[in-house]
């Protein structure tokens, strides 16, 4: 499966849209990770246990678009957007959301 940010690919002809495809993940900081990350914060420098948070949230999302868009016969996904957003009562969920425009490339 292709997938580009662009509105499509250089040298390939879009022959069929198929629509739409999102992927969501939404997940949960635990403990240990949001006290790790209180120590970076407070000491300074990166945080590790958030950026893997991060890193897995977002492969799962293109992963869980790239399944919907190959569901209807797709071999391409064009003009990906993926947004972040936190939630939560005390801001401790994550959520990633990847979509695009599945279609048939040649």
């Amino acid at each position: 499966m292709l997938i580009t940010t662009t509105n499509g690919v250089e040298g390939r002809k879009v022959v069929e849209y198929k629509g739409i495809v999102f992927g969501e993940v939404i997940s949960g900081v635990d403990f240990i990770k949001d006290f790790a990350a209180g120590l970076s914060n407070f000491f300074g420098g990166r945080s590790k246990s958030y950026e893997g948070e991060l890193i897995e949230a977002r492969e799962g999302a293109i992963r869980e678009m790239s399944n919907r868009a190959a569901q209807i016969g797709a071999n391409a996904i064009i003009g990906v957007d993926v947004d972040y957003e936190v939630l939560g009562q005390g801001g401790n969920m994550l959520m990633v959301t990847a979509s695009g425009t599945a279609v048939v490339i040649e």
